[in-house]
């Protein structure tokens, strides 16, 4: 019996399924198997992939009734929704101002230590409600839908007291609430040190592993916890005793490693067990072993690199050599890298990173959805999945990360509805624009 379709995507000209096992990343040469369907074809029931082949085959097993959205793709490529792993989603303010030292030359920790950078949207944020931080956020999130991203992580670590960080976590979740981009939370508490704590930061690692981490557990409000772990920042050792008492709470792990001096934050995180280690710009061989033997996903950050002009990229090649699951992220911030654009982070990777197409973009689909352990839900089209896809304008996969500038996002379906790009109606729920 065949089963009814209520969204029939047809006559795709590239439909890139990037589907394979759940359970383990793509890796090394397997990284340039995308799934590759030519005149695809997509059937959705619900929330749920229920079909996905040619569309001849697609149409003889599914049934299409007067009720079924049916979007034909000619000429289209159609990708999973884009998954974006690393994220600072919530904040107050913006560092525009910061930009003329940047153009002279002064480096991100020394413009840190003088009270800008972070400290300076810890300011913005304490000041501001948890009111028009959500309303910001949700700006942000549609932003990321439109752009087709459809899954992404979001860090507190804006606040760096109990009160700020829950109310940055308590934002995130409302946020999620309150439109389509599925948000998952990661307390960074451990971002940096607080003025206030400036000449005593054990004290402030104290309070951060006593009082924030098992107030964060006991409410529910993250997944994840993460740590900036860097010079002049929270030392090795500093690093260690956070995550293993967030790993003793339950919470899954993450670490901001190796991105300007090697402190060992990347052998810590296979250590540990991390589920992923983030930016790497300076990860030595050493690490890159131990994260391909552990499968820590390794979350490279191009655009920020790009955007503090760094003269060396993450050695994204070596890692994907070395079976290192990689994945692509924005980094979206106010200071180090504020674009929430995946299109654009994809381009940077191709272009600074030497990575190809089909890499990029496992890169943004399946293995960033196992960097935030989603992998089983998203990241790629297939039976059974969450049906998040995005209908790019654009005649073939290689065309992304090649045409830059320009957003080739023609639709978004998040979840079965159509959220960008659609009418607003009861067949395809609420949408944020119409083309």
């Amino acid at each position: 019996m065949k089963k009814r379709a209520d969204l029939l995507i047809r006559n795709v000209g590239q439909m890139v399924t990037c589907a394979g096992n759940s359970q383990q990343p793509k890796l090394a040469e397997y990284m340039q198997d995308i799934g590759l369907i030519e005149d695809g074809a997509v059937a959705v029931a619900g929330d749920k992939i229920i079909a996905a082949d040619t569309t001849n085959n697609i149409l003889n097993q599914v049934e299409v009734t007067s009720d079924t959205v049916v979007v034909d793709a000619s000429g289209k490529t159609v990708l999973p929704g884009l998954v974006d792993p690393h994220t600072h989603l919530v904040f107050g303010g913006s560092r525009e101002h910061e930009l003329e030292l940047k153009l002279k030359g002064v480096p991100y920790l020394d413009i840190l230590a003088g009270g800008g950078g972070i400290l300076n949207t810890v300011r913005a944020t304490r000041k501001a409600s948890k009111e028009e931080l959500v309303e910001s956020g949700v700006k942000y999130a549609w932003q990321m839908l439109m752009q087709g991203t459809t899954t992404a992580e979001a860090k507190s670590g804006y606040g760096l007291t109990i009160e700020d960080e829950l109310k940055q976590l308590e934002a995130i979740k409302e946020i999620g609430d309150n439109q389509p981009l599925e948000l998952v939370p990661t307390f960074l508490g451990a971002h940096a040190i607080p003025e206030d704590y400036k000449e005593q930061p054990d004290k402030y690692v104290e309070l951060v592993v006593t009082e924030m981490l098992p107030e964060v557990k006991a409410r529910g409000l993250a997944e994840f916890c993460d740590i900036f772990c860097e010079d002049k920042v929270f030392t090795l050792e500093q690093s260690r005793r956070v995550l293993e008492a967030a790993k003793n709470l339950g919470f899954k792990l993450k670490i901001h490693a190796d991105e300007i001096v090697a402190l060992g934050g990347s052998q810590l995180a296979a250590e540990l067990g991390a589920t992923s280690a983030d930016h790497l710009l300076v990860i030595p061989d050493e690490a890159i072993s131990m994260m391909a033997e552990q499968q820590v996903v390794a979350i490279v950050l191009p655009g920020t690199t790009f955007n503090l002009r760094e003269d060396h990229y993450a050695p994204a090649r070596r890692m994907i050599g070395a079976g290192v699951p990689v994945a692509l992220a924005t980094d979206f911030n106010p200071g180090s890298c504020p674009t929430n654009n995946l299109q654009l982070i994809m381009t940077i990777a191709s272009l600074y990173l030497g990575m190809t197409p089909a890499e990029v973009i496992n890169s943004v689909t399946i293995n960033a959805a196992h960097a935030i352990d989603r992998a089983s839900i998203v990241g790629s089209i297939e039976v059974g999945k969450q049906a998040d896809m995005v209908i790019f304008d654009a005649p073939n996969y290689r065309y992304l990360p090649y045409r830059f500038g320009t957003n080739l996002v023609e639709k978004v379906i998040k979840k079965g509805k159509i959220v960008v790009g659609g009418k607003n109606n009861a067949k395809t729920g609420a949408v944020r624009t119409e083309f």
